[in-house]
């Protein structure tokens, strides 16, 4: 197994299926990966179907944005502490711990929702069920790092992780909005939650996740705010933030916009919809992403992606909306792709699960604040003022990452100048 420590180094962040095949028949890779897929299949399954289930029991798209919500800021909380703990001590008591908490939440949240809880009960429960959820994804990204020396495979690897993240995306909406349509509308809540636990237990039981042995000369001096002490990974939370905001508004208006058009079942399949385009593009962006240096990446990707959100609010119909979808999703996995990447040219060593952590973080804390302002402005104005605020609050954040661009311009030289310092310079060069 490929240990690598010291500084990380700027590869070509080119991706060939040759690469792809390199990459995914690594030796130790086959187990991890099908776990993997098996536990992160109903990643976007279960919290959009806790918004369908909460919506559809209450009758409210604010109460069920809040709980959504809830739960999101949970993922952001728990992504990081369990990244941390990965980092020091391996994922496997990890995530079989995690597993059996997150179990017992998602049983409690299905009580409350079922017996009426008031809506803070309900948001609580959220909040504990996704700090819960096993983090699967960010230790399969740091998995990669051990089993495959930088170059054109690990960057292959790496685009994997988020295409494959998409195709989950495709199918989890539209699952969640089919499961919804049943008889018992927390059917997709629980099966998903069921696929999740077992394929993280089976991960963290594969014969290479229980040989992962942190080594203590591989993680670099940091302090409090760990892998966010460099410059540079605080500019890709950033990005990664308006990455979550700008899809937040619009995972509760699509659904509201179907709901008001008489096709309440239809939400869940019109968020797929995106999913698609944005796998499509982003098998070609892999190959040769545009544009090239990592810095101008950021700010460009999220602020067309902004841009193309506005036509989300032109279309009357269904059908043109889910034209205007497929179009905006175009731009949906280069962004993932990128922030994954820009981990290795802004992370110091040995913070690369937490590092991965924190992306989660900032897109779960954008996604809440994004479902929860959404909710308000469907029930007051309708879902265009959701999207037409969703494009907004993706240019701001878009133009800070802009202006933040030279810190991940010089990570690389910032690394290598905190390698020598340390924690307490580390903490104050990054201030």
């Amino acid at each position: 197994m490929y240990q690598f420590s010291g500084i990380l180094v700027r590869v070509s962040q080119n991706a060939s299926l040759a690469a792809y095949r390199e990459a995914l028949t690594a030796p130790g890779a086959r187990g991890p990966v099908l776990t993997s897929l098996l536990a992160r299949l109903p990643v976007a399954m279960v919290g959009i179907a806790l918004l369908f289930y909460v919506q559809r029991v209450s009758g409210s798209y604010a109460a069920a944005s809040l709980v959504s919500a809830g739960a999101l800021v949970g993922v952001a909380l728990g992504s990081v502490a369990q990244g941390r703990l990965v980092d020091k001590i391996g994922p496997t008591r990890i995530l079989l711990v995690a597993s059996a908490l997150f179990s017992t939440m998602v049983t409690a949240e299905i009580i409350a929702i079922e017996t009426g809880a008031p809506v803070w009960v309900m948001t609580v429960l959220g909040l504990a069920l996704g700090t819960s959820q096993p983090m699967v994804g960010s230790s399969s990204r740091s998995l990669w790092t051990r089993l495959l020396p930088p170059g054109p495979a690990r960057q292959a690897a790496y685009s994997y992780e988020a295409i494959s993240m998409e195709v989950f995306f495709i199918l989890g909406p539209g699952l969640a909005g089919l499961f919804t349509a049943l008889p018992w509308a927390g059917t997709g809540v629980l099966l998903g939650a069921v696929c999740e636990v077992v394929g993280a237990t089976g991960f963290a039981l594969t014969r290479t996740v229980r040989a992962w042995r942190p080594r203590k000369d591989e993680r670099a001096s940091v302090g409090v705010l760990g892998a966010l002490s460099t410059p540079g990974m605080r500019t890709v939370a950033i990005a990664a933030l308006g990455f979550g905001v700008t899809i937040g508004f619009v995972e509760v208006a699509v659904p509201a916009a179907a709901t008001h058009a008489g096709h309440e079942a239809l939400g869940g399949l019109l968020l797929s919809v995106w999913s698609v385009s944005s796998v499509l593009f982003g098998v070609l962006y892999g190959s040769r992403p545009w544009p090239r240096p990592m810095y101008l990446r950021l700010p460009v990707l999220l602020g067309g992606f902004s841009v193309l959100v506005t036509l989300l609010a032109i279309p009357t119909t269904l059908a043109g909306l889910a034209v205007a979808l497929f179009v905006v999703g175009t731009l949906i996995t280069p962004q993932a792709m990128t922030h994954s990447a820009a981990i290795e040219e802004v992370a110091l060593p040995g913070t690369a699960t937490e590092a991965f952590g924190w992306v989660i973080t900032a897109v779960t804390v954008g996604l809440a604040f994004g479902q929860s302002v959404s909710g308000q402005l469907v029930e007051a104005f309708g879902p265009p003022a959701a999207f037409l605020a969703s494009a907004a609050s993706g240019l701001v954040l878009a133009s800070v990452v802009w202006l933040r661009r030279h810190s991940v311009r010089d990570g690389r030289q910032w690394m290598e100048n905190a390698a020598s310092c340390t924690r307490d310079e580390v903490e104050l060069a990054g201030r």
